[in-house]
């Protein structure tokens, strides 16, 4: 095995012996996006290479290669994970204004806002990615909206989600504003939920 390759070799023999467990897999699955994530961020898609994620994850190429087969895949798997801590949780399901506020404390966050900014700088150049992002993200947040609005216009949801963005989040993306607090994402959920007569 190359030379390169002994310190992510050395630091997966420290890990348990054996077949890992799902929860295991999952943490494993986690610091693979987590690593991914930090170093897309700074370096941009051409920067990074699956050489630079197993050295800033501590695994090996091949453990990469089990959840992932590409950078867009990885890209994508960190809009979903975000997209799943927002709309999975029970808590947020409770009724529409827990679901906006969850939505907004998501993509108000650093991590999403990180992930905004990278997609519209290669938008041009990754074309089919960005329209991957555009069904992944906006559209799936859209779809869970829609779930407490039945005999809403679809219309609705879209303008609620737009109304969740806003120009906080314009600020966000130019980096004039810092990461809201829960009180205040729940705040702007509120009165985007107010606007439109939703409360």
């Amino acid at each position: 095995m190359p030379a390169q390759d002994e310190p992510a070799e050395a630091a997966a023999v420290t890990r348990k012996r054996g077949r890992p467990t799902e929860a295991e897999r999952l943490q494993r699955r986690d610091d693979i996006l987590d690593a991914a994530v930090r170093l897309l961020l700074a370096d941009g898609f051409d920067g990074v290479t699956f050489d630079h994620i197993r050295e800033e994850a501590h695994v090996t190429k091949r453990t990469i290669y089990t959840h992932f087969a590409s950078r867009t895949e990885i890209f994508l798997a960190a809009v979903e994970r975000l997209r799943e801590r927002a709309v999975t949780p029970p808590e947020h399901h409770e009724n529409l204004g827990a679901l906006a506020a969850a939505i907004v404390t998501t993509l108000h966050s650093d991590e999403a806002i990180g992930l905004h900014r990278l997609m519209i700088a290669s938008a041009r150049d990754f074309p089919e990615l960005a329209a991957l992002f555009y069904r992944d993200g906006p559209e799936r947040y859209v779809a869970a909206l829609r779930t407490h609005l039945p005999d809403a216009d679809p219309a609705v949801a879209e303008a609620l989600f737009s109304l969740l963005l806003g120009e906080p989040h314009r600020r966000r993306l130019l980096g004039l504003a810092p990461q809201p607090t829960e009180n205040e994402a729940a705040a702007h959920a509120d009165r985007a939920l107010r606007k439109l007569g939703l409360t």
